[in-house]
This record gives structure tokens, sequence and C-alpha cells, in this order.
């Protein structure tokens, strides 16, 4: 069995001690020179495992009489970013369909709906207006990326982390040119007027209406993209 370069070693290993809990946000690596003695290896293999936990979003380094190498306070954006390539590479493959991305999507969004209704803040409510678009004079690249930056808001305004961890790669999974060309020419019209009644309900505070819509809203696009002419 061949053994990892010594960088990846260490950086495993000091992955395992933020993973762990070992090392807690904001807490301090040894230094450099400490980790060289500690571990018995140069001072550019630690640079290395440290630019590794760097570019994974687990460590932040700063310069400076100050500086150091910190553990990383979590942010579900930056994590969202490895899970976003997962999944679009998942939509990809033959073993992983549109039905199963609805079948999450079902399973966070109608929850969430109704959470946010009653956690909403007027900054969650602003983000949400922000994110509708206008189907008679939006092209397609801009319809999709709002109906993406939507329901990442939408995640987002439960005031649970987690729902915009996970939903955040979700919505930023590539469906396929084929399956967006072949949507039915009102498609974009359903999708804009079920945003907004959405938006309307959490306004409301009105939980049980938002849910209800969450689900029309995801059996619509069920019904519309399991045919072949998406009608």
């Amino acid at each position: 069995m061949v053994r990892p370069p010594a960088y990846q070693q260490l950086a495993d290993d000091l992955r395992a001690d933020i993973t762990s809990g070992r090392l807690q946000p904001g807490e301090r690596l040894p230094p450099e020179p400490e980790l060289c003695v500690k571990i018995g290896v140069s001072r550019s293999t630690v640079r290395e495992a440290l630019r590794l936990l760097a570019s994974q979003h687990l460590i932040v380094t700063t310069r400076g009489v100050t500086g150091g190498s910190f553990v990383a306070h979590p942010d579900a954006g930056q994590l969202a970013e490895g899970l976003s390539t997962g999944f679009t590479l998942l939509t990809h493959s033959a073993g992983v369909g549109l039905a199963d991305l609805l079948e999450l999507r079902r399973a966070l969004e109608v929850p969430a709906a109704g959470l946010a209704a009653v956690r909403r803040t007027e900054s969650h409510l602003a983000e949400l207006r922000g994110a509708l678009f206008d189907p008679l004079i939006d092209d397609l690249d801009t319809m999709l990326a709002a109906h993406s930056a939507f329901h990442r808001a939408l995640a987002k305004a439960t005031g649970n982390p987690l729902f915009e961890l996970v939903g955040r790669p979700l919505y930023q999974a590539s469906y396929g040119e084929e399956l967006v060309r072949d949507l039915p020419v009102d498609y974009w019209h359903h999708i804009d007027a079920d945003h907004r009644q959405l938006l309307a309900e959490l306004t409301a505070q009105d939980a049980s209406a938002a849910t209800g819509t969450a689900v029309r809203h995801l059996d619509y696009i069920a019904l519309t993209t399991s045919t072949p002419s998406g009608g």
C-alpha cells in the first residue's frame, strides 16, 4: 500500500482534530516550527498541509506579529462549494436523476417554507424580494440564477444553517441544457407566480399556506419535467 505524502498525512491529522472538536473555531494552530518538530517534517511540508486545509476552508492564515493559522468559523456558503461539485457530478451520472433531486427538494423545501414563515425577518423578506424575476423581460440565465437565489434565501430564512448548507448545492446543481430547453412555454410564469405567492405567505407568517404552496410548486415541477416534451 502506497503511503500518502507527508503533507497529506499532516493535513489529515489536523483535519481530524478540527472536525472532532479538539480544535475549536477561532483556536490557533501550533506555529509552523512547533509542528515541524512535533511531526518531524520540513517547514515546506507543514506549509503545504496548511495550504490544503485553507483551500478546504478549514483554517484561515493571517500575517504579522499576532498572525498564524486559526480554525475557521463554519460558513454555509463556503462549505456548500464542495457539496455543489458533488451534487452536479451526481446529476450527470446514471445513478441519480432529476426525480431524485426533486425528492430531496420536497423533503427540504416543504418544512423549510413552514419554518421560514414563522422565523423570517425583514432582512430575509428583502432578500427574497431581491431574488424575484420577470418572465416577460428576463432571459433564461437570469431566471435560472434568480430561481436558485430565491430558494437559497428561503432556506436561509428558516434560521437553521443546516437547511442553508444542504439547500445551497442542491439549488446550484445543473439539470442539463436539454431539460431546460424543453420546458413548457408558460413554465417560468408559473414559477414566478409560485415565488410571489410564497413571499406573500412568508410576509403574512402563514406557515400552513406556505407549506401548501411549496407542495404545489414541487408537484408542478415534477409534472412538467417528467414527460419528454416537458408539457
